[in-house]
């Protein structure tokens, strides 16, 4: 009977021996399963192992190497990007402490200054990435916002709204929740840019937001009601 394989480990559930090789192949920028089993002193079929195991779950991968002498070219294996996760990150802490280094430097007016240019930078990147609001059904645009917030880390989704009037966004997360905190500029500024993103045709709504305690951010995302002249 064939044994059935491990599964691969979670990049949040990765320690021991697995992560020791993950830190060893930090430092060392790659390493051949030899070479990791001598640094650790365990056997190179315990070290392939653990390698395999990680490169399933998308933390390493192997090239292989120049050929020495008469052997077979030996593996050389690193971290993939997706590894970056597993190691320290204050870059949450650096822009909050800029946001605040800004605001004692320059007030609020400052801080409202770096919100606007912000909001149109990414207005502009997101005119380019965006289907054009003139040609394209509404679900289209919303859809193709969550598809590029996801992308941005927002694990954003769009679904119709029960009364078939518009769509709700959806995003399970925020990657700036710590910024926003501290600023909430931020997410006036969110706001402001799927409003512009979307179209003069629609209206946007919050309707659920994670600094008023939710457990999401959510937008309504609606057609405008037209105005109707007087006469």
């Amino acid at each position: 009977m064939t044994p059935t394989p491990s599964p691969a480990p979670s990049p949040t559930e990765v320690s021991g021996a697995k992560r020791r090789l993950l830190e060893r192949l930090k430092r060392v920028d790659s390493a051949t399963a030899s070479e990791l089993a001598v640094a650790f002193e365990l056997t190179a079929v315990a070290v392939r192992q653990h390698l395999d195991e990680l490169a399933l779950a998308g933390l390493v991968d192997a090239e292989t190497g120049a050929p020495v002498g008469r052997g077979r070219p030996a593996q050389r294996w690193r971290l993939t990007p997706a590894a970056a996760a597993l190691f320290p990150d204050h870059h949450a802490d650096l822009t909050v402490g800029l946001l605040e280094v800004i605001r004692e430097t320059f007030g609020e007016s400052g801080i409202d200054q770096v919100i606007d240019a912000r909001t149109r930078a990414q207005l502009a990147g997101y005119r380019q990435a965006l289907p054009d609001p003139a040609t394209t059904p509404l679900a289209a645009r919303v859809e193709a916002l969550a598809r590029l917030r996801t992308v941005e880390g927002y694990m954003a989704d769009a679904r119709p709204l029960d009364d078939g009037d518009g769509y709700l966004l959806v995003e399970h997360h925020c990657p700036i929740c710590d910024a926003a905190a501290t600023c909430q500029g931020l997410c006036r500024g969110e706001l402001e840019l799927f409003r512009a993103a979307l179209g003069d045709d629609v209206e946007v709504e919050r309707t659920q937001h994670l600094m008023a305690g939710d457990q999401r951010c959510s937008y309504r995302v609606t057609p405008s009601t037209p105005v109707i002249p007087r006469r």
